[in-house]
């Protein structure tokens, strides 16, 4: 063994050791090695390693634990080499000789190829899901078989375009094994044509079905048309069960292909293939019924965890025949959607991506947040939320076509003259864009990915503003004694300090609010979590008055008027209805905190301190990246102690904080008649 490595191959249950794929030759020696194993294992106590003298934790963390299916690739696999389960006739060209089991086991491979690509854009690996389809990894021996080629084509040019989609939104780090590809072979030549040969086939299964639906005198077929196969009275079933899965590939390669257009041109024929592939979803559903019933052979094990529409196995793949493609990493046990649940999938995500495609594309910002914000809530998965920040980043500008300075000029309510002033290729204004592009990509991101990076990001918006601060100071002096409104850099300036302000505390609630849709809160921290929402709705509300404030004398002055009505100056006297939305938010956070405060204080049952951590330890994790931003300035853990230690429900009584709460919701929701989504907001804040 000094001489030469030795390759050993393990017996499995006692059983001979299966032939090794690869053959022995002048350097390798294949021997049983299980004696050697067994004695191991007898002489080893519970948690024991066997391990050479440079063996260390790292390598540890590295190890492969032989023999088990999670951690050894070279296990539990049928075959060893693709050629070799072609050899093995694993997946057979034609499928079957007789025709009518050869269009079902297609359809089979079609129903499994949709469920395993359901599970890839759950996050499953690529080489053990679409790829474990032997008929994809040598597609040019599916040539002789249309259908079977045709369908297969489509669906390599589908992953190619996903890939490509991730992998530009660069959102795929929270699913990171998503844009890995090992090698297989995604990229082959004409598949720039495997739309008009997939046209070419469906033609071909339309014209077998107009003549089936023929009258009987007219049933003959012509002679250049062959059926798909030789039951008669299943051709019409069989042709329609293939169309509508065709027609889905089709539609749904379409609907990628048009939302990668530049600037949103391809949206509206988008959703037109988006309804399409819709109705197709329908109709594969409703050929479940004949899959099942042309057949006199049972299906074993319940029909809806099978991951086909007929319930049968389907031929041609193989999960494990990849498994040595996913190093560095051991193969991961995958678990295939079921058939329903892929469909279902796919319901969703059309779904999702016709909100996108039916978006205005509105260049207002807050607008644009509240949309991105909203969507988000149907938890749409990693490839809606791909395309919609490909949508929305676009070349460095906002939906491809306007630079991310003339948004943030709209934004801080300056005047359109303004967004091509030389003013932006200041330094700190060229970061504060990139900052609002960055913001986008972020909140195109999962929940919890979305958190991680927000509490992050507001430092550096922390650190923008107070750099955009120091130039205008240089610039103009102390902004209190500066009042010069003719001077457009000044404006410039005292505008966008004002918005980052708002932005800031925006991004800091909006942190806060993940907490809770990620469950990261216990029932002891509410008041804490409360109070400090509370704390930054303050602020937020505050500059958000400033903001609109700003605005409103902006359209004053271009308005010109001579002089103000009383009507006028009433509608200035009222607050904006945002502001008061806002206040609503804060009515039921301080009255939260405050009832939990008291009920803490006054009844002991409620004040049962954690034996791990302490409540200041519990305040220092929850909000340290708030804590380091300064968001807000002076607020602390003793200053939360203090607002809470003394409430009592005595005192709570003198002040009804969820009547008012109420009471404004009531008020406000006149003004969001046309807003269907803040009503909504609002009657829950009812509630």
């Amino acid at each position: 063994m000094a001489d030469k490595p030795v390759y050993e191959e393990a017996s499995i249950d006692g059983q001979p050791p299966k032939l090794a794929s690869i053959p022995a030759s002048d350097t390798t020696v294949w021997a049983d090695a299980s004696p050697l194993l067994q004695a191991a294992c007898a002489g080893l106590r519970d948690g024991e390693l066997i391990h050479g003298d440079n063996f260390n934790l790292f390598a540890a963390m590295s190890a492969l634990e032989i023999m088990d299916p999670k951690m050894d690739s070279g296990i539990v696999c049928t075959y060893y080499s693709i050629d070799e389960a072609i050899e093995n006739g694993a997946a057979p060209i034609p499928i079957s000789l007789d025709s009518t089991i050869d269009v079902r086991c297609t359809i089979d491979i079609m129903d499994h190829l949709l469920a395993c690509e359901a599970a890839w854009h759950k996050g499953h690996s690529l080489a053990q899901t679409v790829f474990s389809c032997i008929y994809l990894l040598r597609l040019d021996r599916t040539a002789p078989h249309a259908l079977l080629h045709s369908y297969c084509r489509i669906i390599r040019a589908t992953c190619k375009a996903v890939v490509s989609v991730v992998s530009d939104a660069r959102t795929h780090e929270e699913e990171d094994l998503f844009t890995m590809t090992y090698g297989l072979p995604l990229n082959g030549d004409g598949d720039d044509k495997c739309l008009s040969i997939l046209n070419a086939v469906e033609e071909t299964i339309s014209r077998q079905l107009r003549a089936c639906k023929a009258t009987s005198s007219k049933r003959r077929l012509p002679e250049d048309l062959e059926p798909l196969q030789s039951n008669p009275n299943l051709e019409e079933g069989f042709c329609k069960a293939l169309l509508c899965r065709l027609r889905f590939r089709k539609h749904f390669f379409h609907v990628l292909s048009c939302m990668k257009r530049p600037q949103g041109r391809g949206l509206e024929s988008a959703r037109k293939h988006i309804a399409s592939c819709l109705t197709e979803l329908e109709s594969i559903l409703k050929s479940a019924d004949f899959l099942r019933s042309c057949f006199d052979e049972s299906c074993e094990g319940d029909i809806d965890d099978k991951t086909t529409a007929s319930g049968f196995e389907p031929i041609g793949f193989d999960a494990m025949l990849n498994s040595r493609l996913s190093a560095p990493t051991p193969p991961r046990a995958i678990k295939i959607l079921s058939w329903k649940k892929a469909v279902e999938y796919f319901v969703k995500l059309l779904h999702d991506l016709d909100v996108i495609c039916s978006y205005s594309l509105d260049p207002h910002l807050e607008s644009l947040l509240r949309f991105v914000v909203q969507f988000q809530k149907s938890q749409p998965d990693l490839v809606a939320r791909s395309h919609l920040q490909l949508l929305l980043v676009q070349d460095g500008k906002l939906y491809g076509r306007d630079p991310f300075f003339a948004v943030i000029n709209k934004a801080a309510a300056l005047p359109e003259a303004t967004k091509n002033h030389d003013i932006q290729k200041n330094e700190s204004f060229l970061q504060l864009g990139m900052l609002v592009m960055n913001l986008l990509k972020i909140l195109c991101t999962n929940a919890a990915w979305q958190r991680r990076k927000l509490g992050k990001f507001l430092q550096d918006w922390r650190v923008i503003y107070v750099q955009l601060e120091l130039a205008f100071r240089n610039e103009y002096g102390e902004v209190s004694s500066s009042s010069n409104d003719e001077n457009t850099c000044m404006k410039i300036f005292q505008h966008i300090l004002l918005w980052v302000e708002e932005q800031t505390y925006w991004i800091a609630f909006r942190f806060l609010i993940l907490g809770f849709e990620l469950e990261l809160y216990s029932t002891g921290e509410y008041c804490m979590v409360y109070w400090y929402l509370y704390a930054v709705l303050i602020k937020l509300t505050e500059k958000t008055h400033l903001m609109m404030a700003v605005s409103h004398d902006n359209a004053k002055r271009k308005g010109k008027k001579k002089k103000d009505s009383p009507k006028d100056l009433a509608r200035e006297s009222r607050i904006p209805p945002a502001v008061l939305f806002l206040q609503c938010y804060i009515c039921l956070a301080e009255g939260l905190s405050m009832m939990l405060a008291a009920l803490r204080n006054e009844i002991p049952v409620f004040h049962s301190p954690s034996p791990f951590n302490t409540e200041h330890e519990k305040f220092v994790q929850h909000f340290e990246l708030l804590q380091r931003a300064c968001i807000p300035d002076h607020v602390s853990y003793p200053s939360y102690k203090e607002s809470t230690t003394h409430a009592r429900f005595s005192t709570l009584a003198m002040y009804n904080y969820f009547k008012d709460a109420q009471r404004i919701a009531k008020e406000v929701k006149s003004s969001f008649s046309n807003d269907p989504e803040r009503l909504a907001e609002l009657r829950k804040l009812e509630q």
